[in-house]
């Protein structure tokens, strides 16, 4: 599950467009994103435009403020039935969210020690997600997003993170020659093809944790 990462900067974003499209930087600024934090994301309705969403699915019943720290990840096994995220699987409103780094919480030393994870050679990366959009509101939760995951368990790389006891889960890293196929994918057999492990040799997993919090 990730609700750490690194939007990919401005001056990346153009390598993580689809095939034939030029896609607009986003005209905001943004870093470090967490659940209810606003980062671009690129929506297969509007695939010329990097849009500002928040981190955390809101559907047009949903309190942004409470249900986007639940609905930042969707399970892949069961997108189709719960109820913050069927609707935008049903109706396929997929997206590619552009990624430098993500973060996760390794306890192989005993405790949560939090690990980036990026690709070995330093370029941005997009992972598989969908959007809503709520077309009366004004706010942060205009268009939102959220992060597909799947099973994890004895994968080689994602397999280290998260409690030792509960089950490994990953974000779906998609191959950049996958971007256009993911945004057009409109059967289920289409969609489930690319939510695939990433090849654990294209990415590698560092100590990073957070520097202790100043006082005074």
């Amino acid at each position: 599950m990730c609700a750490d990462y690194n939007p990919a900067r401005h001056a990346y974003l153009e390598r993580l467009g689809p095939a034939g499209h030029t896609v607009q930087p986003p005209a905001f600024s943004y870093g470090e994103t967490f659940p209810g934090g606003v980062a671009p994301f690129l929506a297969n309705i509007l695939p010329e435009e990097w849009v500002p969403g928040m981190f955390g699915m809101v559907p047009h019943w949903g309190d942004p403020k409470k249900l986007s720290r639940m609905t930042y990840n969707a399970r892949s096994e069961t997108v189709a039935d719960k109820p913050s995220f069927r609707n935008a699987w049903k109706r396929r409103q997929l997206a590619l969210i552009p990624v430098e780094a993500f973060f996760e919480p390794c306890y192989e030393s005993g405790k949560a020690v939090r690990w980036r994870i990026e690709r070995a050679d330093g370029e941005p990366f997009a992972l598989a997600g969908l959007w809503e959009r709520r077309m009366d509101d004004p706010g942060a939760a205009h268009w939102s997003f959220t992060m597909l995951t799947i099973n994890a368990d004895g994968h080689p790389l994602m397999q280290r993170f998260h409690r030792p006891e509960d089950e490994k889960r990953s974000v779906v890293v998609l191959e950049r020659a996958d971007h256009a196929a993911w945004l057009q994918a409109r059967t289920e057999a289409e969609l489930r093809a690319l939510l695939q492990p990433v090849d654990p040799e294209t990415m590698v997993a560092v100590a990073d944790p957070r520097p202790p919090a100043r006082r005074g």
